[in-house]
């Protein structure tokens, strides 16, 4: 997992009791404060191994201790879709879109391929989701609705649909 916390005492441990509460064994935290940067969050990245089932216990603990989840790596993204978007990407922030998916904790966005004919001509994206379970991937495709409605894209989805 990837975190996001508050850079402030005890915010480590709050982050860390919460894989003890579900069962988890911890296997490796990563941690180096940057002093050039100057910032009030920290990222950390945790390495770890879960009983079965007790993720989303896990996710709802960490949120409830103000921690944000940029990703999990696991084998459990199992459902997969790509879709299309169409307009001015980079100038409505990409990056921010594929936050949005990646910090639910329960999709990410595995693939993006971009065409870019001109500055100020529209681009086009290839983007591939993962996520967890069928509502999972609905969530995460609500938000891309969302989004691109918000920021004045065309969303052509899904391409497929398999599990």
């Amino acid at each position: 997992m990837k975190l996001e916390m508050k850079d402030s005492p005890g915010q480590l441990v709050a982050a860390l009791k919460p894989i003890s509460d579900v069962g988890g064994n911890i296997i490796a935290v990563i941690h180096q404060r940057d002093p050039d940067i100057d910032g009030d969050t920290l990222n950390v990245q945790i390495v770890l191994e879960l009983p079965k089932g007790r993720l989303d216990n896990l996710v709802s603990l960490l949120k409830e201790q103000g921690v944000k989840i940029q990703r999990i790596g696991e084998e459990r993204l199992l459902y997969q879709r790509t879709v299309i978007m169409i307009g001015h990407l980079m100038h409505t922030d990409l990056s921010d879109t594929v936050d949005q998916i990646d910090s639910t904790g329960f999709a990410e966005v595995c693939e993006l391929a971009m065409s870019m004919p001109a500055v100020n001509e529209r681009s086009s994206s290839r983007i591939t989701i993962k996520a967890v379970s069928r509502e999972d991937m609905e969530a995460a495709l609500a938000i891309l609705r969302r989004v691109s409605q918000q920021k004045s894209l065309l969303l052509i989805e899904p391409l497929e649909d398999s599990a």
